[in-house]
């Protein structure tokens, strides 16, 4: 296989120089450009396998070097680097063609791990064309190879998703580890509701990122040890939306995003935003709106200790009708208490959706 071809962009000389040494020692090949303008006067006659790019920069910054990569080759993946700790910046680079995107400082590692990463994705979209291209010849054996390469894209995805639960994480550290255990809970409700398997994973996802919408609320609002007072509730309820609108732009996310606007709606119409009421609350809401509630109870808060699984089933089975769908209700009623238990004592760590599948 010839020597693959990264072009590493960045306005500072030292980390051009760092990245592009670090990257020849691992067998690639290694052009610099110490902004989007010059990355363009190179790119046709370099022609790279993969452009790694700084962000802010002079003249022509990150993303509108993107812009212009995807215009000029859509099959060459880019990797934001930048310094900036913003999600709505990943997100938007992401929605603009961004294969990735890494914080500076990164360990040499990570960045090894997501340039290969991005190099295996252009490979297996390489691969795909050539498999059309022959498609005569190579049916049985290419499809196998086309499964596999959508399986890997859709684990990119899940790549970047899990990294944003982790920035919320550390955003929200009161209520560390909630995502991964609420994802787990409503996904144990759902296939025993019998769920069709192919919305499990907008299932999760939407479980995943149901409170994404906080990154946008202010810590004075977001930290408040104590109550929070009419105004700051009124600010703390946007959430639901403000996770919707980051979320709907991104197609892969679309049908997640309905469920993330709905997970703070009640089955007898008094939730928000919408006042949705009964079946106008999507499925996946009112699956999610059980488990959410379970983990907030059976988890330490700094106001009190986790209450025992069975004041929440108690809790469940009272708020029937009123917070939650009876039908739903009594499905998780139906689930032994040492599932839940299990369940969360066994989370895999380091959390991967794809676990999901085998709860």
């Amino acid at each position: 296989m010839d020597t693959e071809k990264i072009l590493v962009v960045d306005d500072e000389e030292p980390i051009r120089e760092v990245v592009s040494t670090l990257l020849e020692a691992q067998g690639f090949q290694c052009m610099t450009a110490s902004n989007g303008r010059a990355a363009q006067e190179l790119a046709p006659k370099f022609l790279p396998d993969l452009v790694l790019s700084d962000m802010i920069m002079p003249e022509m910054d990150g993303m509108r070097l993107l812009e212009w990569l995807r215009e000029y080759d859509a099959d060459v993946p880019v990797i934001m680097v930048t310094a900036i700790h913003d999600i709505s910046t990943a997100l938007e680079a992401i929605r603009r063609g961004a294969y990735d995107y890494i914080l500076k400082p990164f360990e040499k590692d990570q960045l090894f791990l997501s340039v290969r990463r991005a190099l295996q994705h252009r490979r297996l979209i390489l691969e795909n064309r050539n498999y059309q291209r022959n498609l005569e010849d190579l049916v049985e054996e290419r499809t196998a190879q086309l499964s596999g390469a959508l399986t890997q894209l859709e684990q990119s995805y899940d790549d970047t998703l899990e990294a944003l639960g982790s920035a919320l994480d550390l955003r929200d550290a009161e209520t560390e580890g909630h995502c991964q255990r609420v994802t787990a809970f409503t996904i144990s409700i759902a296939k025993a509701m019998e769920v069709p398997s192919e919305f499990l994973p907008i299932l999760a996802r939407a479980a995943f990122l149901h409170d994404i919408g906080k990154m946008a609320i202010p810590d004075g609002i977001l930290r408040k040890p104590g109550p929070l007072n009419d105004d700051e509730r009124v600010v703390m309820k946007t959430h639901c939306e403000i996770g919707y609108n980051m979320l709907t732009r991104i197609p892969f996310l679309r049908d997640a995003a309905e469920i993330v606007l709905a997970h703070q709606e009640f089955y007898d119409g008094s939730g928000y935003p919408r006042g949705l009421k009964g079946e106008e609350i999507p499925l996946g809401a009112r699956i999610f709106s059980i488990a959410d509630a379970v983990d907030a109870m059976i988890s330490d808060r700094p106001y009190r200790r986790a209450l025992p699984i069975a004041h929440a089933r108690d809790e469940v089975k009272r708020c029937s009708g009123t917070q939650f769908d009876p039908q739903v209700v009594e499905v998780f009623m139906a689930i032994p208490d040492t599932h839940w238990i299990e369940l969360r004592r066994n989370l895999e760590s380091p959390f991967r959706l794809a676990h999901l599948q085998n709860l």
